[in-house]
């Protein structure tokens, strides 16, 4: 088995630099957006003085975040499935982009950074060539691009696809090289099952029509998640007090962004372990997910600060510190 003593180091090194707490603190109390936008790139977000766009920062960071494990890893795919979630919206964006003919920049639909070049999924759903797809995509892209074009119905467009990228998810961390990525997966799959299955209840959908569109989920019964689901989100909280995912119960009873906070909270507490482990692989893939879990969070901070929100409204939104 490979170790990653090499990787690990400058992993190390790469963690003194993520935001702390304190980090967070300052950027609450920047008297506005610009101020905070200065104190990141004080600290050399976007590739330091001089960048004044939000999103050409965020974006700055994310390319970095991958330029590094390029670096670490060359070609190597041990991270996939940390990507995979980008091709099923690309996925998704090619699909609506073809069906109205847009005519939206590239940019402005598609994300980059997945297994697949964005492109080539655009490619292959103009020329109707699902088999230039990978495989676990390609039944999912005839079944929603035929339903898009027969009846124009976007929201089951998307939810055949999310179901399909929940599906690799779970696929994928059966075959994880390492624990924290299959953790990933089953955190990511647990958030969007309870995510469907109440926006499948208050669309009026019974137990089995739910359950039909959930993932399978590690230590979650789609059945009984269904069933909970029928009775909101109360019922969903008390179904998930008697499983692993407990610790999500109680942020249902304030909101969906609570919940969705609390969701990203419990995998930064399911990896902080990684800081102890020299060896293998889990100290990278807890740093990409630190990292993107660290760029949502002042992602949301300077739009709340762009939007005028109450600085405690935006503290209640932001996501617990690797670092």
């Amino acid at each position: 088995m490979k170790d990653y003593i090499y990787e690990v180091a400058r992993i190390r090194v790469m963690e003194n630099s993520l935001l702390t707490k304190a980090d967070l603190d300052q950027l609450l109390a920047a008297p506005d957006h610009e101020a905070a936008l200065a104190y990141l790139a004080d600290k050399g977000w976007g590739g330091g003085a001089g960048v004044t766009d939000a999103e050409t920062m965020l974006k700055a960071e994310e390319d970095a975040t991958w330029a590094l494990m390029t670096e670490l890893l060359g070609e190597g795919r041990e991270l996939d499935i940390l990507r995979l979630t980008r091709d099923y919206h690309n996925l998704k964006a090619a699909i609506k982009d073809i069906y109205a003919s847009s005519g939206l920049a590239p940019e402005r639909l598609y994300l980059e950074g997945g297994t697949v070049p964005a492109e080539e999924i655009r490619q292959a759903v103009a020329e109707e060539n699902f088999g230039r797809l990978p495989e676990a995509m390609q039944e999912a892209a005839v079944q929603a691009q035929q339903v898009l074009s027969r009846t124009g119905d976007g929201q089951l467009c998307d939810s055949i696809i999310d179901k399909a990228a929940l599906d690799a998810l779970t696929a994928a961390a059966e075959d994880a090289p390492d624990p924290v990525l299959a953790a990933y997966a089953a955190t990511t799959v647990v958030n969007a099952d309870i995510r469907i299955a109440l926006r499948a209840a208050a669309a009026g959908k019974n137990a089995a029509e739910i359950a039909a569109q959930l993932a399978e989920a590690p230590d979650l019964n789609r059945s009984a998640l269904a069933e909970a689901a029928v009775g909101g989100k109360s019922s969903v909280a008390e179904y998930l007090k008697g499983t692993p995912y407990s610790a999500l119960a109680d942020s249902l009873s304030r909101s969906m962004s609570a919940f969705e906070c609390a969701c990203d909270d419990l995998m930064i507490d399911r990896i902080l372990p990684q800081k102890s482990e020299a060896l293998s692989l889990g100290p990278l893939a807890a740093y990409v997910i630190a990292r993107e879990t660290e760029i949502k969070s002042v992602r949301l901070l300077l739009t709340g600060l762009q939007n005028g929100l109450p600085r405690e409204q935006i503290r209640e939104s932001l996501r617990q510190c690797y670092g």
